[in-house]
């Protein structure tokens, strides 16, 4: 009898002696739904919905090959959509968007420039489209990534004083953040629907995922799998241990070829995204003015859609290279009480009003948008006005001098109305890096503190370890280590234990967890939580087992801690180059190009006055030469290109120098998004302005020269 047939027989006498049927069943876990509902973005949801829309629509049969690979994107991202309706999805909405932006182009603006446009965005965007997938991917698995030095530790902490590879994975998942903690409880709902026999059949098929990515996740999880069958308690220890040294060095040797390898790129980026084209601005005014077909808004699409476009993904392909790392997290993904943080908080009385960020940013960004607005909605509302102030105009409109649109006039190019535009790169700064820095300013104070806490906490956990290895019951072991430590933030972490249970008879567990006085809700923290939680499960089986367990969780994060702060050296030299790239050369830079450009605009507008009035009294060839002088772009709307386009690349640059420092941690992301846009912004603005005052009264003083001599 073969093993087929004796698992035959065996199932049917279960199933004759039971009354039920044992083979595989459906089975529904809401925790991981509504866990996947929470922790996929909005934008996947939207994604999924369009797919499966499109795949109704137009049925693409996909090559085998090619739908292998994108169904491992998908996999990987957790999305319920086919191949098929990627590639569907990919065909039609490009289509629909080329020709309804090309008709409109053609029959509405009679423009062949955004006619162009359309088709070839049309184009890029079927690429795009079947590349998603694999985008979204790889924004995963940077998350991802980004903690499985933790992931590693958490199960290994847990292992250590119970063998359980299924609560182990179940004890990482809950102190995790998304997306990995979405992964693991994926590997356990697979083995609850019964698509996996074993916890261990589930994790290997998973881990399979990261084969060409993180070997060294691999192999850390095998060393603990083979932990499991080892009988010696000692040889047991040493391969979990061996697990987490795996990951650790593995880390540090791919993050040190990583950063060798990314000066390059870095440099590419910064030349073809920055350096090219603010220094293309210069000679703008020159090419505007002798093809009057130019005008703002072509400059408009290449500057602030095109290019931000190109820098970004060429800044997502330098961080889709980059390896495991060890990064911070949102704690308020992880502990939703915090989320009111993320509020603007004002206590009036007793009561604590939260004011939404977004209410306030936008509210400014309208304001200074309509001061900026006011040359053009002044010209519309009452045409006739005009404001000279110490010689400079306000309005400056003329007439056009094409003659293809003879009477039409222009403007505004008075020096005051390109001081004006300055509130829209204004408005653009607080909409975006007041509404970041308001959102995340309180949040990542508490995770500062935390962080404090977390230095400190390898050597106050040994401490702790020690005086329950003398046989010092738990809940007077912290009321010593308090006292030890006194003026730290460690101490003021124990000192609440010690108090919640002296002053509030509370047992150990609550001191620790309480939702309202426990000390791990007043220092918010993944790894003081889960520290913790081992103390509480270990305690049980003794204060020798504890006291064993704490002093290696206090190894463990003195270890993360080294391989962090190496991590952090060997990023040092570039992050410092795009901070200094960020803070000072772009916003230097582009105001210097502005003041160039208006006094560029200046010169070439008096010459072609000039030019026209010699043409008209009929002097000579002079014709010749005021047709070659088209109608320059007024400043106003040139430094409204480039003021947007500055604070655009501020954003990406902030984007991607926080994402290779410390991976994907949005909290510090959104800090330093509101902390770099608006100061770099008004570096900007002020140059600009210094910049543009000078060279015009230069250029009105030379002009004023030339005109007397005449």
């Amino acid at each position: 009898m073969n093993e087929q047939d004796l698992f035959r027989k065996y199932k049917q006498r279960l199933e004759s002696e039971l009354g039920a049927e044992t083979g595989p069943r459906q089975v529904t876990s809401r925790e991981y739904q509504q866990f996947k509902q929470e922790a996929l973005p909005t934008h996947t949801g939207w994604y999924e919905r369009l797919c499966n829309g499109a795949e109704k629509l137009l049925k693409i049969k996909v090559p085998p090959q090619k739908a292998a690979l994108i169904q491992e994107h998908l996999s990987i991202a957790h999305l319920n959509v086919t191949p098929s309706g990627v590639m569907a999805l990919s065909y039609l909405l490009p289509m629909f968007i080329l020709l309804f932006g090309a008709l409109v182009s053609i029959i509405v603006f009679s423009s062949m420039f955004f006619t162009f446009f359309f088709v070839m965005v049309g184009f890029a965007l079927i690429l795009a489209l079947q590349r998603l997938p694999e985008y979204i991917a790889n924004n995963w698995r940077l998350k991802a990534s980004n903690q499985m030095v933790l992931c590693v530790f958490y199960v290994v902490t847990y292992m250590r004083h119970t063998s359980n590879l299924e609560n182990a994975i179940g004890f990482a998942a809950e102190h995790l953040a998304p997306p990995l903690s979405l992964d693991l409880k994926k590997v356990l709902w697979d083995v609850e629907t019964e698509k996996f026999d074993t916890v261990k059949d589930s994790l290997d098929a998973y881990l399979e995922t990261w084969r060409k990515w993180n070997g060294e996740f691999i192999e850390a999880f095998h060393l603990i799998e083979g932990s499991l069958f080892e009988t010696s308690e000692a040889r047991r220890v040493e391969l979990l241990d061996k697990a987490l040294d795996v990951i650790l060095q593995e880390t540090y040797e791919k993050m040190l070829h990583y950063a060798h390898n990314l000066k390059s790129p870095i440099t590419t980026l910064h030349m073809l995204g920055i350096i090219l084209p603010v220094l293309g601005l210069v000679i703008l005014p020159l090419v505007v003015s002798f093809i009057g077909t130019a005008k703002w808004y072509h400059i408009a699409t290449l500057y602030n859609i095109l290019l931000p476009i190109i820098v970004y993904y060429l800044g997502r392909n330098i961080l889709s290279t980059r390896p495991t790392g060890y990064g911070d997290t949102d704690i308020a993904e992880i502990n939703t009480s915090l989320k009111k943080y993320r509020n603007v908080l004002i206590k009036v009385g007793n009561t604590e009003i939260a004011i939404n960020p977004l209410t306030i940013s936008v509210t400014l960004a309208v304001v200074f948008a309509f001061i900026g607005l006011l040359p053009v909605l002044l010209h519309v509302f009452a045409p006739t006005f005009e404001l000279d102030l110490f010689g400079l105009k306000l309005m400056d409109y003329r007439t056009s001098g094409n003659p293809e649109t003879p009477g039409l006039i222009i403007g505004p190019y008075g020096l005051l109305a390109s001081v004006i535009s300055l509130m829209f790169p204004l408005a653009a700064a607080l909409g975006i890096g007041l509404y970041a820095k308001l959102r995340s300013k309180n949040v990542i104070k508490i995770r500062e503190n935390a962080k404090k806490l977390e230095d400190e906490f390898a050597s106050a956990l040994f401490q702790l370890g020690n005086r329950l290895a003398d046989g010092i019951p738990a809940e007077a072991a912290f009321g010593r280590v308090a006292e030890m430590m006194p003026d730290t933030v460690s101490g003021q972490f124990f000192n609440v234990v010690s108090n919640n249970i002296r002053k509030l008879g509370m047992g150990l567990r609550e001191a620790l967890f309480n939702p309202r006085t426990g000390a791990v809700a007043a220092f918010p923290s993944p790894i003081i939580e889960s520290s913790m939680k081992v103390l509480i499960e270990s305690i049980k089986k003794g204060p020798l087992i504890a006291a064993n367990a704490l002093q290696n969780v206090s190894r463990y994060i003195k270890e993360i801690h080294a391989v962090n702060e190496r991590l952090r050296d060997l990023m040092a030299e570039i992050i410092s180059d795009m901070k200094s790239q960020i803070s000072f050369l772009t916003p230097a830079i582009s105001g210097i190009v502005i003041g160039i450009t208006s006094m560029i605009t200046t010169i070439l507008g008096a010459l072609s006055s000039q030019v026209s009035k010699l043409s008209a009294e009929g002097a000579g060839r002079v014709g010749t030469i005021a047709s070659l002088f088209g109608d320059s772009i007024p400043t106003y709307y040139f430094q409204i290109v480039v003021g947007l386009y500055v604070v655009q690349i501020i954003t990406i640059l902030t984007i991607i120098s926080n994402s290779i420092e410390n991976g994907a941690d949005k909290l510090g992301e959104r800090y330093a998004i509101g902390q770099n846009v608006m100061r770099s912004t008004i570096l900007y603005c002020v140059i600009s302005l210094i910049v543009m005052l000078i060279f015009n009264m230069i250029a009105l003083k030379i002009m004023s020269a030339t005109l007397a001599t005449k």
